[in-house]
């Protein structure tokens, strides 16, 4: 059995190989040639997987390590007895703590505090609940939006009108173009132009879900707004404009952690055995070597020491250099911008989340930080010993 894997998912071997041959390749310029002799598809979202790419192949399995769908033609597979499988919340984590680590750029960026701020999630799937769950475990006031499930009868949602009043906005919608909750535009122009004083944006759902061009008209007349995007219309082309006018700009990195990316692999893994009747011999621990896990020690009078919780989040994942990254290939000439931006996603360096990270001698950490940051610090899930 041929097994095409999308070059950029990791423990890709070490998880299909044993159920076939695997062959890695590039994701953005996978062609139907390719897989004259596959049984087995998976790929990342950049991967438009269709009747143009599947048709007249052997293809009898997809799977996407992704928790978004939308560019995998469903209705597709279905008529022709595809298997599918998706992966969904497997980086829920991981978007979460972009958005709170941006956030707490943004403090220093902006010089605010967000101890006071209204924090407001469009979108209740498996990563708009993670944000929730871990920003009310820090004290935010959270105001969650989801038609869907409002309309389902669930309780404690609030209005769209009401969530866009928020100081901080955080979408977390999948993508979609027809239909009552259409997500394409959802910020429009209205919306972001009528945002509260001195509001955030930050969107890491799929790029067409804010109007690009419109965000980009109002910064020019709101230099209060604030803008975090980690995705973009027209990917792997980036807006050159928008790009110099947000705060935080980044390619499309928001659930690459290490740890959500090997969870991808892995369910798909399990929903591949599942399909072929196999047995499932490889557990998600098993994919993640041991020296891989972090932990961090402070001494007393280093000169760099932490302050803040920001400064030891830095020392795990520091988002500026995402940020840095992104902006030094948009400097690159157009035709070689597409590159760069997926180069960034495919050397992607190893950053785990919070929870896998031991933070030794929590006495000392307090006094160096405080103690609001220190229990900022919990609330994100450090091991704290």
């Amino acid at each position: 059995m041929k097994i095409v894997v999308d070059e950029n998912i990791p423990m890709a071997e070490a998880c299909f190989g044993e159920l076939g041959q695997v062959e890695k390749v590039a994701g953005r310029q996978l062609h139907a040639q390719q897989l004259n002799d596959a049984d087995v598809l998976i790929v990342r979202s950049i991967t438009q997987v269709d009747e143009e790419l599947l048709a007249g192949t052997p293809v009898k399995f997809v799977g996407t390590a992704t928790i978004g769908v939308d560019h995998i033609d469903q209705q597709y597979l279905n008529k022709h007895n595809i298997g599918f499988a998706s992966a969904p919340g497997c980086n829920a984590t991981s978007v979460a703590e972009f958005v709170l680590s941006s956030l707490l750029e943004l403090e220093a960026i902006r010089e605010f505090s967000i101890a006071d701020k209204t924090l407001g999630i469009v979108g209740l799937g498996n990563v708009g609940t993670r944000l929730k769950g871990l920003a009310e475990a820090l004290g935010f006031n959270v105001l969650a939006c989801d038609p869907i499930k409002q309309a389902k009868g669930e309780s404690g949602l609030v209005s769209a009108d009401e969530v866009w009043q928020a100081d901080i906005v955080s979408l977390h919608v999948p993508y979609t173009l027809d239909g009552l909750h259409a997500t394409r535009h959802l910020a429009n122009k209205s919306r972001i132009e009528n945002m509260v004083e001195g509001a955030v944006l930050i969107n890491t759902a799929r790029g067409p879900v804010v109007d690009n061009f419109a965000l980009s008209q109002v910064l020019n007349e709101r230099y209060d707004l604030s803008a975090v995007l980690d995705v973009w219309e027209g990917e792997p082309f980036v807006n050159l404009e928008l790009a110099s006018q947000v705060d935080i700009a980044t390619p499309h990195i928001a659930g690459y952690s290490y740890d959500g990316k090997v969870r991808g692999t892995w369910m798909i893994y399990q929903a591949l055995c599942a399909f072929l009747q196999s047995n499932v011999n490889v557990s998600e621990t098993d994919l993640i070597a041991e020296n891989l896990n972090l932990t961090l020690d402070f001494a007393p009078d280093q000169a760099k020491n932490p302050k803040s919780a920001r400064d030891v989040i830095r020392r795990i994942y520091d988002i500026r250099e995402d940020d840095m990254g992104l902006r030094s290939s948009l400097q690159l000439p157009r035709a070689k911008r597409a590159i760069g931006f997926d180069a960034l996603r495919k050397s992607y360096r190893v950053r785990r989340e919070f929870s896998t990270v031991t933070l030794r001698d929590a006495p000392l950490i307090e006094t160096l930080i405080g103690a609001d940051q220190f229990r900022l610090l919990q609330g994100l899930g450090f091991q704290i010993q």
